[in-house]
């Protein structure tokens, strides 16, 4: 068995039994077997956690059983179907913008989704990461972006770093900086927009968010003019809430949707030829600036991802 919490599996054909260590404390159970367990259906590890084939410490758990250090966890046998034996991770690095032995922070390209689902071959980018990167225990999402949206992305390498980021999120610890260009002339230099926010899912089983000041989960976003081009304007925002989609539905909600953004904007994205010589080809959206205290090391950090290559050449011409 390798050091650490988590061994690679290729095969579920046998009992395995796993040490806990320092990365897994305070893991609920269930989420530990969802990510060892990569291609294996969530209701077949709950069916094992009910039916008592995962125990810890030789004893029946419910799927809330927080881990402590020094568990051992009884790890059952599953079988991979013909499709999830076949599924393939493509090992992929991203371009990295901080990196200590606690934290990742990369800069993700426009295209990728973060994490793998339906219609997602090669998996996401934490799948990837994972793959290119196998000497790491565990690697996990602090947050998330759109899979359009480009930019700062924070990885946690232990459960540490992971819970700490959470919290400072939930508190506006974290100061999250997105730039955006949008239709319109914006007016004011410095704007604050509050409309609460709900998300709400389409018989065709999209996704998708509303204003909703009776009902809806309260959403603040910062807004601050940092260029005009007549018919279109440049805007940093500073999310002082994490909602879904909230950027884009503050700004489109606000008369200004984000060039590109064909759920809450225009569906056209070649009107942009009328703005620029060159053609919009996704959402213009890029989380820029991250500020924040690192929560083991209490440094001050200030990462900044430089617009794309395309968004340059699109605010040029």
């Amino acid at each position: 068995m390798r050091k650490g919490s988590y061994f690679k599996l290729t095969m579920f054909t046998q009992v395995r039994h796993i040490k806990i260590l320092e990365d897994s404390i305070g893991q609920r159970i269930d989420n530990f077997f969802i990510r060892l367990c990569k291609g294996i259906p969530k209701n077949r590890i709950y069916k094992a956690i009910r039916s008592g084939e995962v125990r810890v410490n030789s004893n029946r758990v419910n799927a809330f059983y927080r881990l402590f250090k020094g568990d051992i966890i009884r790890v059952p046998p599953f079988k991979f179907s013909e499709k999830d034996t076949h599924k393939k991770i493509r090992a992929k690095e991203f371009p990295i913008i901080y990196e200590d032995d606690h934290l990742l922070v990369i800069n993700k390209p426009a295209g990728f989704a973060v994490h793998g689902g339906s219609g997602i071959s090669f998996g996401g980018v934490i799948e990837q990461l994972r793959a290119a990167k196998p000497e790491f225990n565990f690697l996990e999402l602090v947050h998330r972006l759109d899979r359009d949206t480009s930019g700062l992305l924070m990885i946690a390498k232990n459960r540490k770093t992971l819970c700490s980021l959470h919290q400072m999120l939930s508190i506006g610890k974290i100061n999250k900086y997105y730039l955006a260009l949008v239709e319109g002339d914006w007016v004011n230099n410095f704007q604050h927009i509050k409309f609460s926010l709900t998300k709400k899912l389409l018989p065709s089983g999209e996704r998708r968010v509303y204003i909703d000041p009776d009902n809806g989960k309260s959403a603040h976003t910062v807004v601050m003019l940092k260029n005009r081009f007549g018919s279109h304007s440049l805007l940093n925002v500073q999310l002082h809430s994490g909602r879904t989609h909230q950027i884009r539905v503050h700004l489109s909600s606000s008369g200004f949707p984000i060039l590109g953004d064909e759920k809450y904007g225009h569906r056209n994205c070649q009107k942009m030829e009328l703005f620029s010589k060159e053609k919009l080809q996704r959402m213009f959206l890029h989380a820029h600036r991250l500020i924040f205290q690192h929560p083991i090391l209490k440094e001050r950090l200030d990462l900044i991802a430089e617009l794309p290559i395309d968004y340059i050449n699109i605010i040029k011409n």
